[in-house]
């Protein structure tokens, strides 16, 4: 039999770990390295990399190279998340034949599902090697705040990198799981505090005699570490063009190697009060090279990323609020995501919850160790914890006027069947049309449309008459099955929804017959 694994897909890094001997282990690479940078690229020879050796190469080959992929997972092409990332990304993005996101590199064009496969397959041959043995499954972390397109997108893309998917677990969840498997089998109330690479969560959970209980989780998957490199950019690019007229984003070599010595001094200020950015010729005008260096202090910075993660506490508050619990009574608060080792996220969250968080932990490794031991505990003869899920989104239908009718409300936990009534908007209707969505809002256009089908045979009435009950029932693993019924005749409809990633059934096989190259690739290195 082979080994289970745990993988965090993460935006900027990915990780992964495997049980041994009881404990959760994260694997390194056979030069020692424990993440692995989510990058793909396509060198001007046409020769793949991925992770490591990507990443390496992104500063001499900026629309070759394909990084953050995890923000247009799952995402629809005319999506508002879509256009910001057109216009802050080196590489092209391009609509697919379905409405989906494709990213052009090195002249290729990839699929967001296809790029993020081929970081899994780089962890899933890491592991491999580590464990000398095959992979029988994998649990997958995703962000809190993923709706079922970006869940789907991400089964397929393991799908595609050969991984058989136990189970997609929540990012925070997650790191409760790893927690918890630390400190005992006591029961108290936790918060997650989940800062990464592109995305932020914040989810409470009630931790018993190994039960898992999420009380509600709030997010957004557009607000993580690398929007904090984006304002410090921003302000440094205008610096740079204030006083040599340069306007370096019309340079992407330029803008790659500024990207990359930010990220690296957001790190330094984590421990110095000041670094020093230093760029020789960083880029060229009609006056020959220009050289940059600038002195960022830890003040300044704080200063740029405040509104961020102001954004964050905010978050926090409606997330305690919808928990239905006093913040006195959450005892421990744990930092995850590797821009929670900020001074400046400390002592927010600090003065927030009322307490010093709980740094005990690795936070870019929590995410990847609490996966494997959800997934160990999948295939083990006898499970010893239980996970009790929410709905992050809130699940409903259309109604007359684009509204959005919510039948689930977010933070229901799961399995849940929930019904509601509804009626006729017209005479005489012979059928009726359940388009069945996914979201926050109060208009279903700002919503994901799941599915719709129609309920026909209807009573004959007046407006307002016939009685039309919708039920929604969703089990533990999120497979949502929607029924339509007239109560008065008996005919009912029912359709069971599955979130589509944008790629076929035949595409995903072809993507990974395709991956397989790159597969044997990994084996040999």
């Amino acid at each position: 039999m082979g080994k289970t694994i745990g993988i965090d897909l993460g935006t900027t890094n990915t990780c992964v770990a495997a049980m041994l001997s009881g404990k959760p282990f994260v694997i390194p690479s056979s030069t020692g390295n424990r993440l692995i940078p989510s990058y793909l690229a396509v060198t001007p020879d046409e020769k793949l990399l991925v992770g490591v050796r990507a990443k390496r190469q992104s500063i001499t080959n900026p629309k070759g190279t394909v990084f953050a992929a995890k923000r247009l997972i799952g995402r629809r092409y005319d999506s508002e998340e879509v256009k910001i990332a057109k216009e802050k990304m080196p590489y092209e993005i391009v609509s697919g034949p379905h409405g989906d996101v494709r990213v052009v590199c090195g002249g290729r064009q990839f699929s967001v599902p296809e790029i993020s496969a081929a970081i899994l397959l780089e962890a899933k041959s890491m592991a491999e090697k580590f464990l000398e043995d095959d992979i029988e499954g994998a649990c997958i972390t995703v962000p809190a705040y993923f709706n079922e397109s970006q869940r789907q997108a991400t089964i397929d893309a393991a799908t595609i990198a050969g991984l058989k998917v136990l189970r997609i677990i929540n990012e925070p969840t997650s790191s409760a799981i790893a927690y918890a498997s630390k400190r005992g089998r006591k029961s108290e109330l936790i918060a997650v505090y989940d800062l990464g690479g592109g995305t932020f969560d914040i989810s409470i959970l009630e931790l018993g005699e190994g039960v898992y209980e999420v009380l509600s989780t709030a997010g957004d998957t557009y607000l993580g570490g690398q929007d904090i490199d984006g304002v410090i950019m921003n302000h440094l690019v205008e610096e740079f063009l204030r006083t040599n007229g340069v306007d370096l984003r019309q340079d992407m070599m330029a803008i790659q190697r500024m990207r990359d010595a930010v990220e690296q001094a957001k790190i330094d200020l984590s421990v110095q009060s000041e670094v020093t950015i230093s760029l020789p010729f960083l880029t060229e005008t009609t006056h020959g090279a220009v050289h940059y260096t600038h002195v960022l202090t830890r003040g300044k910075l704080e200063e740029l990323a405040s509104a961020m993660i102001e954004r964050t506490m905010e978050i926090c508050r409606s997330a305690i609020d919808r928990a239905h619990i006093a913040k006195e009574n959450i005892s421990e608060v744990i930092l995850v995501g590797g821009q929670t080792r900020s001074p400046l996220v400390i002592r927010r969250v600090t003065e927030f919850f009322g307490k010093q968080p709980n740094r005990s932990i690795n936070p870019d490794e929590v995410v990847a160790e609490g996966a494997s031991i959800h997934a160990y505990n999948i295939v083990s003869p006898l499970p010893s914890n239980i996970l009790v899920d929410i709905t992050a989104l809130s699940l409903g239908i259309q109604t007359k006027g684009g509204f959005f009718t919510e039948i689930v409300p977010r933070n229901t936990a799961i399995p849940v069947t929930r019904k509601r009534k509804f009626t006729t908007t017209y005479d005489n209707q012979e059928a009726v049309r359940i388009s069945v969505y996914q979201g926050n809002e109060k208009l279903t256009k700002d919503t994901e449309l799941l599915g719709e089908f129609v309920l026909s045979g209807i009573r004959l009435a007046k407006k307002g008459i016939p009685n039309i009950e919708v039920s929604f029932d969703m089990n533990g693993e999120g497979i949502l099955q929607v029924t339509a019924k007239d109560a008065d005749l008996g005919s009912e409809q029912s359709v069971v929804l599955e979130a589509k990633s944008g790629l076929t059934n035949d595409e995903i096989a072809s993507m990974r017959s395709r991956m397989t190259s790159l597969e044997l690739e990994l084996k040999d290195q």
